[in-house]
């Protein structure tokens, strides 16, 4: 029971290694549908965040949509949400009013500021939560205002929260037995999946009173690891930070002076100086091409990188060995889309499907798992329910 990404990515990654999904949409769909990319009026990016799900039309707004939702929730082993709270507590769909008659219910709760708190009830999408969560106060150039990913980086991470919550909330369950007692509530703020990825901001600020800030396309505290710009218009990424890969870097380089010098010898003494180390390396990545300098610093064993675009992701013998493309019929045309990490050797993930149209699996989940028979699909779909 959620829209456009956090909750809703929580599901593709549960469906797409195994578990059976039923997406509920309103009766005019998941917002997904209609952004970004449109195509024949379904949005490419629906194929993938939508992929392996049932889609079931319920209009949650009416009263007996609301009671198929929760005949559907006593059936099943997992709900995940990401309503405004209080929202399901007014509809009698949220864990009070659906565990009593389905005790070992794993329910997660996805939403910008928890259930709990003062900010509980605020909207918060992930462009809000990543700000007050600390991610865009250390992204940017240390002279410009805080920028932002062209991706929904907050409703991502907390797609991937909850769903290691749920796995956590079953194995738990699993350990316990079926008869030993309730299942849980998983509750997950964006802004806490964020702040999950903070590294060291929390113990610098308390401990030495640092606050973090933007570093451009480098890494605070370490040093060399960054972005350098060649003579092909392109930038290579170089990451030479540990002690032995940073002398072999600068050798590589032409500046055995740097790599001998005992100012240099250790981290702490390259973030001291890291302008020198940058515009030493700079100056050499200027002489080549990405190409030249990837092959140099692949010769002497140290970290780099080009950046890529997804055309080159495409053309990578690297993604084709991994096999990170799937093909699947997207109105009625083939369509490539990602395939899902981790790889797991015995239980691996696929795309059995992509997004399918809204409603698809109306009836076939209301008369399989609830019993509904046709006169009374019918005449929930005159009503408007589904």
């Amino acid at each position: 029971m959620g829209q456009l990404m956090a909750g809703p990515f929580a599901g593709t990654l549960l469906a797409y290694y195994g578990a059976e999904v039923i997406k509920i949409e309103p009766p005019e769909g998941d917002p997904v549908r209609g952004l970004r990319r449109v195509e024949d009026g379904t949005s490419l990016w629906w194929y993938t965040l939508g992929r392996n799900k049932k889609s079931v039309v319920l209009d949650l707004r009416q009263e007996a949509g609301r009671e198929i939702a929760r005949r559907l929730a006593h059936r099943v082993d997992v709900v995940v949400e990401n309503f405004r709270p209080g929202t399901l507590e007014r509809w009698g769909l949220d864990p009070a009013s659906i565990q009593p008659q389905n005790p070992g219910l794993i329910y997660a709760r996805v939403s910008g500021y928890g259930q709990t708190g003062p900010r509980a009830s605020q909207p918060g999408y992930a462009s809000v939560c990543e700000g007050f969560g600390g991610l865009r106060q250390v992204t940017g150039f240390p002279d410009g205002p805080p920028v932002r990913a062209n991706l929904s980086l907050g409703d991502s991470l907390s797609g991937l929260h909850a769903a290691f919550g749920v796995v956590l909330a079953l194995l738990d369950r699993a350990r316990r037995g079926a008869d030993a007692g309730p299942g849980q509530v998983v509750d997950l703020a964006i802004f806490e999946s964020v702040f999950n990825m903070l590294e060291a901001v929390v113990p610098e600020y308390d401990r030495l009173g640092e606050v973090r800030q933007p570093s451009g396309t480098t890494i605070t505290g370490i040093v060399p690891s960054n972005t350098y710009p060649c003579k092909d218009g392109k930038s290579v990424i170089i990451g030479g930070n540990g002690d032995s890969i940073y002398r072999r870097l600068m050798r590589t380089a032409g500046r055995p002076d740097l790599a001998e010098d005992p100012r240099l010898a250790h981290n702490e003494g390259r973030v001291r100086h890291q302008q020198e180390v940058d515009d030493a390396l700079a100056a050499w990545t200027r002489t080549l091409t990405v190409e030249e300098a990837l092959v140099a610093l692949e010769a002497a064993s140290v970290p780099a990188g080009p950046i890529y675009s997804v055309a080159d992701m495409m053309e990578d013998e690297q993604y084709r060995a991994r096999e990170l493309f799937e093909e699947v019929e997207a109105g009625g045309k083939p369509l490539k889309i990602p395939a899902i990490a981790p790889k797991l050797s015995a239980t691996p993930g696929r795309t059995d499907w992509a997004g399918p149209p809204l409603g698809a699996h109306t009836r076939e989940v209301l008369q399989e798992m609830l019993g509904l028979d046709e006169e009374e699909i019918q005449r929930l779909q005159q009503q408007g329910v589904v």
